[in-house]
């Protein structure tokens, strides 16, 4: 399946660089190329020769990922991470990988489609007669920092806060910019402030629990329960199958949503999952028979329904490998 990836210069004087695809100089520019995914756990992107010098141009961007229309149950323009290298692929003569930068992965909580209520949301695709341009059929293609930041906004708006655990702290996106800081006085410093949000680990914390609550539907993947205490919180926390301290990405397909009790016997080793799901439960645990007593009737972890949304068996053998007690 392939993606479209967008990227953003991020420093306060702009980069001038020639777009490859206009042959014009842009000063902040936005990219989208045609790619595909190779290494889930580092988020590393396969593309051919030809697109060569238009990907090497975003190396050092922050890009948003993208699902051409033309694929079924499309996602739109879905996350963002921001390219570290570009090189040639070990295993594929004539290829090549976009390496992405470790920790800026992020999958939006809100699908951002191609067109809203007012219209295409990556106005640089329009002519100047307000149509379809060529530009929205490119492989690689320049669009502004004001489209960028209008997919960012939409993808990473939260007008509905999940409640928070009692012990996390608050912090939220919004439509408008980030509704924690005040406003600056040039539009630098505002682009500035955005992305070094978008590396902030109590924001990142924030919206990768949105997103696992959201595609477990709150529900505990080990247990099966679905626990919602009187002030609205859901009483399930969103695990990291490998830990960001161990270079865990906050990916969907690296979280799964655990209880309490079952997030802290996972995180401990005493539980983990084989690669088809199935609940393991450590030879050393002092207690299996209570354990396997708390399990959901299957025997199996309760996943989402869609793949890219389950625990990528790469996190779960890392889980096995370096966490799990046998």
């Amino acid at each position: 399946m392939s993606n479209d990836f967008i990227s953003k210069d991020e420093t306060d004087i702009p980069r001038r660089r020639r777009c490859a695809k206009c042959q014009a100089w842009d000063s902040e520019s936005l990219f989208i190329a045609q790619i595909r995914f190779t290494t889930i756990a580092q988020r590393n992107n396969q593309f051919p020769r030809q697109y060569l010098g238009r990907v090497q141009a975003c190396v050092g961007d922050w890009i948003v990922y993208y699902e051409p229309r033309k694929v079924v149950a499309t996602r739109g323009y879905f996350a963002v991470a921001k390219i570290a290298q570009v090189i040639p692929d070990p295993k594929a003569s004539g290829m090549y990988l976009a390496l992405i930068e470790p920790n800026t992965y992020l999958d939006f909580i809100n699908a951002v489609p191609f067109s809203g209520p007012d219209g295409v949301i990556e106005r640089g695709v329009l002519n100047e007669e307000g149509r379809l341009s060529g530009r929205a059929q490119a492989a690689v293609r320049p669009i502004s920092v004001a489209d960028f930041n209008r997919i960012v906004s939409i993808g990473l708006d939260e007008r509905e806060l999940e409640l928070p655990r009692l012990d996390e702290t608050v912090a939220t996106f919004s439509g408008d910019g980030f509704e924690e800081a005040a406003q600056a006085p040039f539009m630098f410093e505002q682009e500035r402030d955005r992305v070094m949000r978008l590396s902030s680990r109590i924001v990142r914390n924030r919206l990768f629990r949105r997103l696992v609550l959201q595609a477990y539907d709150k529900r505990c993947a080990i247990t099966g329960l679905k626990l919602i205490n009187g002030g609205g919180r859901a009483e399930v926390d969103a695990a990291h199958i490998r830990p960001v301290e161990a270079n865990g990405p906050d990916i969907l397909a690296n979280g799964i949503a655990l209880s309490g009790t079952a997030h802290w016997m996972f995180d401990r080793g005493l539980i983990s999952l084989s690669d088809e799901l199935e609940i393991l439960i450590s030879r050393q645990a002092n207690d299996a028979e209570s354990i396997q007593g708390l399990l959901n009737k299957t025997g199996k972890a309760i996943v989402p329904s869609r793949p890219f949304e389950r625990p990528h068996p790469h996190f779960l053998q890392w889980h096995r490998e370096n966490c799990f007690k046998h």
